[in-house]
């Protein structure tokens, strides 16, 4: 991949990471109010916008290993977001077409990132 090519890359899953999140909080902000919701709203949108952070720092990294760290951690918060998604969709809180989709969107991220994680090992 050219260079102009990779930082185009970048700029698109930004967007879709942010895209991602957005629609996370849209999905919080319908579910109905339980003691349950709550915490599982509050554990979703603390690794969703986690997933948003560390790949912009990601992309800002100083060294090989440095990317490959923040990017490990965009691994394990968008598997936690995947999680609480699942969550969602089996404890019936919300287990409508958005959140269907938004699961299927955070296992495409997951992978994704997964799959550049391993194609940046040092």
């Amino acid at each position: 991949m050219e260079y102009d090519d990779k930082i185009r890359y970048r700029e698109e899953m930004k967007l879709r990471l942010r895209n991602f999140f957005l629609n996370l909080i849209k999905l919080c902000q319908s579910i109905p109010y339980s003691k349950e919701s709550t915490i599982l709203a509050k554990q979703l949108l603390r690794s969703g916008s986690s997933v948003y952070a560390n790949y912009r720092a990601a992309n800002r990294a100083r060294s090989k290993a440095e990317f490959f760290s923040k990017l490990s951690i965009v691994v394990e918060e968008a598997d936690e977001t995947e999680m609480w998604l699942d969550l969602l969709i089996h404890s019936k809180i919300s287990n409508n077409t958005e959140t269907i989709h938004l699961h299927k969107e955070s296992f495409e991220i997951l992978k994704i990132m997964a799959s550049a994680r391993k194609n940046s090992k040092l």
